[in-house]
């Protein structure tokens, strides 16, 4: 089965403890993962920062039953029941849940609410599947998806050549020369023999990376013909390094005809890669707010402070 919610950790956090014992958050994950019988696969899962879901998720479910004061730490990483801990476990651990915790004025407070305010005007609250860490990560994926859309709207208004223009740009932006090195790298509008621009491999100029750039629909597809046609164009230069940048997709022969080239290494680029490749590069982007995120480091409390 997928790794739970996080709210649905929070009964097995409450039977854990209910042993009378002080746990670790690794025992408190270790004891919530066998209740659900997580696979190895469930138990290894990351979220896209690289953290381990499991882990994340039981955190997370840790950290609100404290705010609501079913639990406290009695030392540093570690964690036991309080009185309305206990209570809730005489009461039927399978009970706690977000819903339950709005009971409590401190948690209300921890969620910004004021303690006077109808538990059932939290519905949305309630409805939250993933840890917060995870909630904001989904919505900059979200933001990011959108931005790709608006930058591929932006990149159909530009020529075909201020197309292969800006392809160059980005992989000059990724460290292939610079424009002093590469001021005539973009071929001209005709006559180029079925190559788009040349890019240095290297800082000295002793390699070079040839470019095909297709301005098509983003609905289109290009085939393996097309790929050939550019293995042929750099066999012609007698180059053996080349990338094929679209807007469009490519076909699943044309990424295994790519892959299967010995002597020519021919790296394909689609629409949504070459507009992910724009962000991460900031290139036709500003960033427009930073945001940190911090936990604490458990080494500098393990060591003498």
């Amino acid at each position: 089965m997928a790794v739970p919610k996080y709210d649905e950790f929070m009964p097995s956090i409450i039977r854990c403890l209910g042993d009378g014992n002080i746990h670790t958050l690794k025992e408190l994950a270790e004891f919530c993962a066998n209740e659900f019988k997580l696979s190895v696969a469930d138990r290894s899962e990351t979220i896209s920062s690289g953290q381990n879901k499991l882990v994340n998720r039981v955190g997370w479910a840790k950290s609100y039953l404290k705010k609501a004061g079913l639990l406290e730490s009695p030392k540093k990483a570690h964690f036991c029941l309080t009185d309305e801990g206990r209570k809730a476990l005489q009461n039927g651990a399978e009970k706690v849940n977000l819903e339950y915790l709005w009971q409590f004025d401190s948690f209300r407070e921890f969620q910004g609410k004021s303690v006077n305010k109808d538990v059932a005007n939290e519905e949305l609250t309630h409805t939250q599947t993933e840890s917060p860490q995870e909630q904001m990560e989904s919505a900059l994926r979200k933001m990011n998806d959108e931005l790709i859309d608006e930058l591929m709207s932006e990149i159909f208004k530009i020529s075909p050549y201020e197309f292969e223009r800006l392809v160059v740009k980005l992989l000059i932006k990724m460290g292939y020369g610079d424009i002093e090195e590469n001021e005539d790298v973009v071929t001209k509008k005709s006559g180029d023999e079925g190559i788009d621009g040349i890019v240095s491999a290297d800082k000295f100029g002793f390699d070079s990376i040839y470019i095909q750039a297709k301005q098509w629909k983003s609905d289109g597809v290009v085939g393996r013909p097309e790929v050939q046609k550019f293995l042929g164009a750099l066999a012609g230069q007698g180059a053996t390094k080349g990338i094929f940048i679209t807007t469009a997709h490519f076909s699943k022969e044309a990424i295994e005809f790519a892959a299967k080239q010995l002597h020519s290494k021919i790296v394909l680029v689609d629409g949504k890669q070459l507009a992910k490749l724009m962000i991460d590069y900031n290139l036709g982007v500003s960033t427009v707010a930073t945001y940190e995120v911090k936990r604490i480091d458990s080494d500098f409390f393990d060591e003498d402070v």
